[in-house]
């Protein structure tokens, strides 16, 4: 891992950008931080510049639980090198989309296996680079981004122990049928009147995931619409599971 910068927030919050493998993310940590802090994998649809504003809120409000958070870009997403094969499928999608035909699975499986498999082996790199920083003790939680990735990290990372998931992106059946062997506490948003998610694909998987401890909060709303409390619901969620 290697820091390329390093700016201190309004007093508080410590920001260090840094890269990993050719992978670029952000690190935020209290400031006034006296102990290895627990750390929050901040999700996002891709974009890390695009979405800044809202990955530094969720910093923030993480930072004043005295939590670290930390992001990196998506395969194919921002400054990365793009996948012709990923543009070709987003274009299907539009078309898809645009005429009013239904998402087939196999438009599904093309535009989000492909993800799942290059993201979350970076997701792993990226716990194993920050639990060796002697300011991260852990343990480590997901937000947010792609539910489909965090289910598959949910599954396979045992350093993951809680996750608060957003049901606002598409799941290939394979991942549904990975949901049973999840079994983390989660925390699971659901957009009621999301353009652009298959509600009852998001209800299905909520269902099969295998957690003892799991909760859906629905609020009404589109894709853009979530409520601010229902963010500080989360991060209540992350207070029981990371203390």
């Amino acid at each position: 891992m290697h820091f390329t910068s390093e700016t201190r927030l309004d007093g508080d919050l410590l920001e260090r950008e840094f890269t990993l493998d050719g992978v670029p993310g952000i690190l935020w940590t209290p400031a006034t931080a006296s102990e290895p802090t627990p750390l929050i994998l901040l999700g996002h649809p891709g974009g890390v510049g695009r979405m800044y504003p809202r990955l530094l809120g969720r910093a923030r409000s993480a930072a004043r639980s005295g939590f670290a958070t930390a992001t990196i870009e998506l395969p194919w997403a921002g400054d990365r090198p793009g996948s012709p094969a990923a543009r070709q499928v987003r274009a299907e999608l539009i078309d898809v989309l645009d005429s009013g035909a239904p998402v087939t699975d196999d438009l599904v499986d093309r535009l989000i296996l492909p993800l799942v498999e290059a993201a979350v082996p970076e997701w792993i790199a990226t716990i194993d680079a920050l639990l060796a920083l002697p300011e991260i003790g852990g343990p480590v939680a997901h937000s947010g981004g792609a539910i489909a990735i965090a289910t598959r990290l949910a599954r396979i990372e045992p350093r993951v122990v809680a996750a608060g998931m957003f049901a606002g992106s598409y799941v290939p059946r394979s991942i549904l049928a990975e949901a049973p062997q999840v079994t983390i506490p989660l925390h699971v948003l659901l957009q009621w009147d999301d353009e652009g998610n298959d509600r009852r694909m998001a209800l299905d998987l909520f269902d099969a995931f295998g957690s003892a401890e799991k909760t859906l909060q629905a609020n009404m709303g589109g894709h853009t619409g979530v409520p601010a409390f229902a963010g500080e619901d989360a991060g209540r969620f992350f207070e029981r599971h990371l203390r």
